[in-house]
């Protein structure tokens, strides 16, 4: 079945703020509204993001224009992206929703966590796991049984020879902040063979884990060579240390979501996360960053500072444990 898409729960109808109003103008909209910011758009492009808290570093200038000093770019999504890849990166950067431009960057609607948890109630089950089960059995004349457990990682079989080492910085963030999305493996007499989660696992690895969260399917005999594992096995594929780690590329879907952003922004908002996982230290709970992925550097770094510096003040804590179909037009709502 068919993964869904963000053009089938999106908003299509978005209210948004252009870049010649002025800053009163923008905050008089934001509180008579029951949005925290805006989408900034042009001729129909989309421009950048406007949040009341941006807003408020500029009270002092109510006549100014949006343009001479907002950010420009922002995180954005498809149409056709995946509603899994689109809850990635709303959980990832702390975002409530995320504007949708179509090929040629203009504003096509907004998704927001409500369009995403619509979209798991209603989803169908039993879903990917059932698939991969039928399909196994069907193909290999087999009989599979499903069940959860810990996996130990060292006895990962890799199928997929490669991984994007940008989506392995965000994973390490996800598993760090509590979200273990369990992997799809299949038992052998020698290991687990991952069909779904590589990227998961891997970065899990990194992380130092010894055991991941899976989905386990066994089969009733354990002496059928898969196609799967015999591909593996052609592409010299036996444990997780074979997997090739892709450093120049970004991952398509992060591709896609920094497309807007200004270079230096896009190439560094890996390195924020990377900095947000060593300060949570295992625990679950998000670091306070106090800046926006939208911030021009100086400001950021600025912000940054005073932030260490607080934390310097404090007393030493203890670290803790460580492609549209069916959309339906809905009320106006923005982005923040």
């Amino acid at each position: 079945m068919p993964a869904a898409t963000v053009g089938e729960y999106m908003v299509h109808n978005v209210e948004y703020v252009t870049p010649d109003m002025t800053i009163r103008q923008v905050k008089d909209r934001v509180i008579n509204s029951n949005f925290h910011g805006f989408p900034v758009v042009e001729n129909g492009y989309l421009l950048g993001y406007v949040t009341a808290k941006e807003l408020l570093r500029f009270m002092d200038t109510p006549d100014a224009k949006l343009r001479t000093v907002m950010s420009r770019g922002t995180l954005c999504v498809i149409p056709s992206m995946s509603i899994d890849d689109a809850t990635r990166v709303l959980f990832r950067y702390g975002l409530r929703n995320l504007p949708v431009v179509d090929e040629d960057k203009k504003l096509v609607g907004i998704i927001s966590n409500i369009d995403i948890v619509r979209s798991q109630i209603e989803k169908s089950r039993p879903g990917k796991v059932m698939t991969v089960k039928r399909f196994m059995e069907q193909q290999n004349g087999i009989v599979m049984r499903v069940y959860n457990q810990e996996i130990p990682i060292s006895q990962a079989i890799p199928t997929q020879k490669e991984v994007y080492m940008d989506e392995l910085v965000g994973r390490q963030y996800e598993i760090k902040r509590g979200l273990n999305e369990p992997l799809i493996v299949i038992k052998r007499k020698n290991g687990y063979l991952v069909v779904d989660g590589h990227h998961r696992v891997m970065a899990a690895k990194r992380l130092g884990r010894k055991t991941f969260k899976a989905i386990v399917l066994e089969p009733n005999n354990l002496d059928v060579e898969l196609g799967l594992e015999k591909t593996a096995k052609r592409w010299g594929l036996h444990t997780l240390d074979d997997v090739k780690v892709i450093e120049g590329s970004k991952h398509p879907f992060m591709e896609i979501t920094t497309m807007l952003l200004p270079q230096e922004q896009a190439s560094n908002i890996n390195q924020r996360l990377m900095d947000s996982t060593k300060a949570l230290q295992g625990s679950a709970v998000p670091v306070p960053d106090g800046t926006s992925l939208a911030m021009p550097k100086k400001r950021r770094d600025s912000v940054q500072k005073a932030l260490k510096a607080d934390k310097k003040a404090e007393k030493p804590k203890k670290p803790v444990s460580s492609a549209i179909k069916k959309a339906t037009p809905k009320k106006r709502r923005s982005s923040d």
